[in-house]
């Protein structure tokens, strides 16, 4: 008698077609794990994110919510499987076989000032619930995972993800027509992300209006926070521009002050573009020498930096050289068969 093929459950729920650094990591690893295991896969998606899913996933569309709603989706569970796989930490509260949790960071916990009072509580409910009762954890960094070993007493296996496979060097074209497209200025330091507290961008634009360059953001106000003053705001930016927009900066711009992993930077390199970002321990792990650094809050060092990189074109190519060099390693290809490895180590035949 056959045995039928293992079914793996994934909470996607996350996963957007405005990006970041979650919905990244769904497509990427869904992607790559299509050829690397043998079973029924399943991903629980909302509207919008089905049309995100490779071929291969089996889409399972759930109504569209956000916040603590989406947290309960993911508690009510996504019916039979023999694993099932939280991809932003949510879990059933019902187990219906193995369970594995990937955790992006700890900020809920680390840095709760960054988020709405109210988010707060709930949010550290459903993430300890999570990864106290899953079979195993995958954490995205090395600090991530000790901050989950401090919390839980858990050891997760740490999984590096990758820039998403769009995020190569642009043409010359592509280029031209992002910066026509977006009127952008002949120079500029770029930012790509949310505008949230802990991304730090008034240290940011501070420093950049020292040493008087245009400060480009993407993105849109979470919680209804607002940009600095004096800053050119671009909006939400389709995934096929990035590449481009990278290429167009002068230079990439990250003032975080906490990260799990810190994707912008990584993508950035990825297009070939010099990176300044902060020193912070999650970040550092992956850029290492591919980026130049500076402490968290340090305006002065910042635009020190700034001057010296805006002024020297030779440093700059070498700068986005080794960055590029440093993310080479880098592939959804060896996420994937680490994670299978995973589903492996708790049992499942895959």
């Amino acid at each position: 008698m056959t045995r039928s093929r293992p079914r793996i459950v994934y909470n996607a729920l996350p996963l957007s077609p405005r990006g970041g650094g979650v919905s990244t990591y769904i497509r990427g690893l869904l992607a790559a794990m299509v050829a690397t295991v043998d079973a029924d896969l399943v991903a629980a998606v909302h509207p919008a994110g089905s049309a995100e899913l490779p071929a291969g996933i089996l889409p399972l569309v759930k109504g569209q919510s956000q916040g603590m709603r989406r947290a309960l989706t993911g508690a009510v569970g996504f019916g039979p499987a023999d694993l099932t796989h939280g991809l932003d930490v949510d879990l059933p509260l019902r187990r219906a076989g193995l369970m594995v949790s990937t955790v992006h960071d700890m900020a809920i916990f680390d840095v709760p000032w960054a988020f709405p009072k109210h988010r707060v509580l709930g949010e550290r409910v459903v993430v300890r619930n999570a990864l106290r009762r899953a079979d195993a954890i995958i954490a995205v960094s090395s600090f991530t995972a000790e901050r989950v070993r401090a919390l839980v007493g858990r050891d997760p296996l740490v999984i590096h993800p990758a820039p998403g496979t769009e995020m190569t060097p642009p043409a010359d074209a592509e280029i031209a027509r992002v910066r026509s497209h977006y009127g952008l200025p002949e120079r500029f330091v770029l930012h790509v992300g949310n505008i949230e507290p802990r991304k730090d961008l008034g240290t940011l634009a501070e420093a950049c209006r020292s040493v008087s360059i245009p400060l480009v953001l993407t993105g849109h106000g979470l919680w209804a926070n607002r940009a600095p003053g004096g800053v050119v705001e671009i909006g939400h930016v389709p995934l096929s521009d990035l590449p481009a927009l990278y290429g167009a900066a002068t230079l990439v711009g990250y003032a975080s002050r906490y990260e799990g992993f810190g994707l912008p930077p990584v993508e950035a390199m990825a297009c070939g573009a010099p990176v300044v970002t902060t020193a912070v321990p999650a970040v550092v792990e992956v850029v290492g020498d591919g980026a130049e650094t500076f402490a968290a809050g340090d305006v002065d060092g910042l635009a020190r930096t700034l001057r010296e990189l805006i002024g020297d074109e030779q440093r700059r190519a070498e700068l986005a050289a080794r960055g590029s060099e440093r993310v080479s390693s880098l592939g959804w290809q060896q996420t994937a068969e680490a994670t299978a490895g995973v589903y492996r180590s708790v049992g499942l035949a895959v």
